[in-house]
């Protein structure tokens, strides 16, 4: 006798109004001003990291793209504490060091199965957008190797001569290239990581949830995109100090961006201390 196949159960997405990427920075600076230093503290540790990437690889163009890509794409990952400090103050609990190491040293005990999809979803997410930042810098180094007129060796080299090349087609075809290889990965990302912290849901199921609250509401998670991008070049063109700030205030406010995407309701907390919070609320 064949053993019933299970059901799949899928979070709801709802449509959001165009500018509401605006209320979720707004709540993400709320947060930060209420978390305060511990929140400020994953800003400045990410700044370091960029500042000893910036010193080891300033003159060596493509290891410093590499760095600089993979600092980008596995950052959703870096947040994952922020998350839970916003989920802690939601439900009127302290954002402490407590909910941070909590975070990091039990969340792989809060699975449906050890031996199943779930177990270390947010460690095989990570490594799935790794690969996807090194299969940018691959591509790009191809590109540019093949197509530059001189060898680029160093960052002043690749300014000199693709971005402010006297005919620029090839620094739009690099632009347009990026933007291509970058779509997959913001739709795949959107969610996926507030929804693995928050809730029993496989990893498959939390990449096309993601891709849904991205092509249920296309133009206000374009705006988000671009908001994103702004506020992180802003952060990094600031010698890293400008991180401090932007990274928890995204990381915040990607948590309030999940929360009004996706009804979770039919969906069980992945930790219990959660579920018996949101019992005594009701």
């Amino acid at each position: 006798m064949s053993m019933p196949t299970p059901v799949i159960t899928y979070p709801t997405v709802r449509s959001i109004d165009l500018m509401q990427p605006l209320t979720w920075l707004s709540k993400g600076w709320a947060d930060v001003r209420r978390a305060g230093w511990i929140s400020l503290a994953h800003g400045l540790a990410l700044a370091l990291f960029g500042w000893a990437i910036v010193a080891v690889a300033h003159q060596r163009f493509w290891l410093l793209a590499g760095a600089v890509s993979g600092f980008m794409v596995v950052a959703p990952v870096l947040a994952t504490s922020l998350y839970a400090l916003s989920r802690a103050m939601e439900q009127g609990q302290a954002a402490n060091m407590a909910v941070v190491l909590k975070t990091w040293l039990n969340w792989q005990d809060k699975h449906i199965n050890k031996f199943g999809n779930d177990y270390w979803a947010m460690v095989q997410f990570g490594v799935l957008l790794a690969v996807a930042a090194t299969g940018w810098v691959l591509t790009s180094a191809a590109l540019i190797t093949l197509l530059a007129p001189v060898p680029i060796n160093t960052p002043e080299d690749f300014v000199r001569h693709v971005v402010l090349a006297r005919n620029g087609w090839l620094f739009e075809v690099w632009l347009a290239l990026g933007g291509l290889m970058a779509a997959p990965i913001f739709a795949s990302s959107a969610v996926s990581m507030p929804l693995l912290l928050d809730r029993r849901i496989t990893l498959t199921q939390a990449i096309l949830t993601s891709w849904q609250t991205v092509l249920t509401n296309p133009v206000p998670m374009a705006v988000w995109s671009a908001l994103i991008m702004v506020i992180t070049s802003l952060g990094m063109g600031t010698l890293m100090l400008g991180l401090v700030i932007a990274m928890p205030l995204l990381g915040h406010a990607s948590w309030h961006a999940y929360r009004d995407l996706v009804d979770v309701a039919a969906l069980a907390p992945r930790d219990d201390s959660v579920a018996s919070s949101l019992q005594r609320g009701a």
